[in-house]
């Protein structure tokens, strides 16, 4: 028999022998051994995919709720806006009022004043009246001492009621 690569046949013997040893042990080492690494692998993966799924999701839903702030940020602004405008105008209206009542204030005490005004001169017309009526009065009683004369009196008081006006003596 002839040499193949110039090898006895003891070694090709021992060489198939070891390559069948090595096929069985790689099967069951492959077995034993690779279907759980591969198993440890395969979980491994699934689990980084499920963390980077988590991960997107996470982001979205951070996406989101930042929408929402910034949304929310807006109407806060808005709303603002509007509490400012509605304090103008309750503002404006506290204005309105207040010179409202400072005007019917202003008006009372004028017509206050003049009314006292009138009680004023009321009262001066009443004590000229008055002053008139006795400076008569003091006419007349000289005028009785010396003339005692009924017609002379009766013209003397009617000249009087006439100068001084029937209204004195019927108030």
């Amino acid at each position: 028999m002839e040499r193949l690569f110039n090898l006895d046949p003891q070694l090709l013997h021992d060489a198939i022998l070891l390559a069948i040893a090595v096929f069985v042990m790689f099967l069951l080492l492959s077995y034993l051994l690779f279907n759980p690494a591969r198993d440890f692998l395969k979980k491994r993966e699934e689990r980084v995919k499920n963390n980077i799924d988590s991960a997107n999701q996470a982001n979205a839903d951070a996406q989101a709720l930042r929408a929402q702030y910034e949304e929310k940020l807006q109407n806060i602004n808005k709303e603002a806006d509007e509490l400012m405008s509605a304090a103008r105008k309750k503002a404006l209206e506290n204005e309105a009022k207040i010179i409202e009542d400072a005007k019917a204030e202003a008006a009372r005490i004028i017509e206050r004043a003049n009314h006292q005004t009138e009680l004023a001169v009321k009262k001066a017309e009443d004590d000229i009246k008055k002053e008139i009526i006795s400076v008569a009065s003091m006419i007349a009683e000289k005028v009785i001492k010396e003339n005692i004369d009924l017609s002379i009196q009766d013209s003397l008081v009617d000249d009087t009621l006439k100068e001084i006006g029937e209204q004195t003596w019927q108030s």
